[in-house]
């Protein structure tokens, strides 16, 4: 069972602002998304010194879509997506200051 809270402002004009970039996506086929984020996680380890940025692109993805969807998620959604964004943030950390 999840709770609905109520709307800020705030989340509400990024709802809004999100909402043409959300249909395009949704339009897509399922694959493709997911093909882009598989490509960038991969070119972000195939590319030494500034691949990181690959990282980056895809956790601040993530961080997009964990934001709109945090609403309705259950716990265990939340819980199982904060760890996904928190292991791709470690990634990009670790691929930023390498370990001596």
């Amino acid at each position: 069972m999840s709770r609905l809270l109520p709307v800020s402002s705030m989340r509400e004009s990024v709802e809004q602002a999100s909402l043409p970039a959300v249909k395009w996506l949704a339009g897509l086929p399922r694959f493709v998304p997911f093909l882009v984020v598989l490509g960038l996680m991969v070119a972000g380890i195939l590319i030494e010194g500034w691949g990181w940025i690959f990282f980056a692109v895809v956790g601040l993805f993530l961080a997009w879509m964990l934001y709109l969807g945090w609403p309705r998620l259950t716990t265990a959604e939340k819980l199982m997506r904060t760890a996904i964004l928190a292991l791709t943030a470690a990634v990009t950390a670790t691929r930023i200051f390498p370990p001596a």
